[in-house]
C-alpha cells in the first residue's frame, strides 16, 4: 500500500496545528497501511510515542481497535476521547456522570459538547457491546438526557439495550 500513497497525502495537515508534524504523518501511515495491522500499530505507537495522549492520536487508535474489533482496546481509547472532550467543555476530571446541561450548549452544532456527546456514544455502545449492559444504558441515558432531540441516535442503541435478554423471555 505504501508504494500507492502520494508524499503529499502523507504530509497534509489536518489536525489545528498542534499535533507534530512527524505524528500526523505517522497517523496518515497508519491508515494508509490499516490492512497491515502490524504495520497500523506500529505506526500509531511511534505516533504516540512522539505525541502521547494527544487527542488526534488517541483518536486514530480508537478507530483503529474499533475497526479491527478490538472491543476492549477501542474502550480504552474512547474512554481517553471522552476526557478530551470534557477538557473542551471544561472540565477537569473524567467523570461523565457529573456533566449536566449547565456545563455546555450540548444541543448545539458547537464542536466541544458534539466531541463529549459522540465520545459518550460510542462509550456507551462499546460497553454495550462488551456485555456490560447497565454501564452502557447508564452512558446512553446521559446522552439522551443531554440531546433531547436524539440527533445523535443514542435512543435507538438504548432501545436494544433494554430489549438485551428479552427475547429468551418470550
Amino acid at each position: 500500500m505504501l508504494d500507492e500513497v502520494d508524499e503529499r497525502w502523507l504530509t497534509r495537515r489536518y489536525y489545528g496545528g498542534d499535533l507534530p508534524p512527524e505524528a500526523e504523518r505517522l497517523l496518515h501511515l497508519a491508515a494508509a497501511n490499516y490492512s497491515d495491522g502490524d504495520a497500523a500499530a506500529t505506526y500509531l505507537a511511534q505516533a504516540a510515542t512522539i505525541a502521547p495522549h494527544h487527542r488526534a492520536v488517541d483518536l486514530g487508535h480508537y478507530k483503529f481497535h474499533f475497526y479491527k474489533a478490538n472491543l476492549d482496546q477501542a474502550l480504552v481509547y474512547g474512554e481517553r476521547m471522552l476526557g478530551h472532550a470534557m477538557a473542551a467543555i471544561g472540565l477537569n476530571h473524567t467523570d461523565w456522570r457529573v456533566v449536566s446541561p449547565d456545563h455546555a450548549h450540548f444541543t448545539s452544532l458547537a464542536p466541544a459538547p458534539r466531541m463529549f456527546l459522540f465520545a459518550l456514544v460510542a462509550v456507551g455502545y462499546l460497553l454495550l457491546r462488551l456485555g456490560r449492559i447497565e454501564d452502557g444504558r447508564e452512558a446512553l441515558a446521559k446522552v439522551t438526557a443531554l440531546d433531547p432531540k436524539d440527533r445523535l441516535g443514542a435512543a435507538r442503541l438504548l432501545a436494544v439495550a433494554d430489549r438485551h435478554g428479552r427475547e429468551d423471555e418470550s
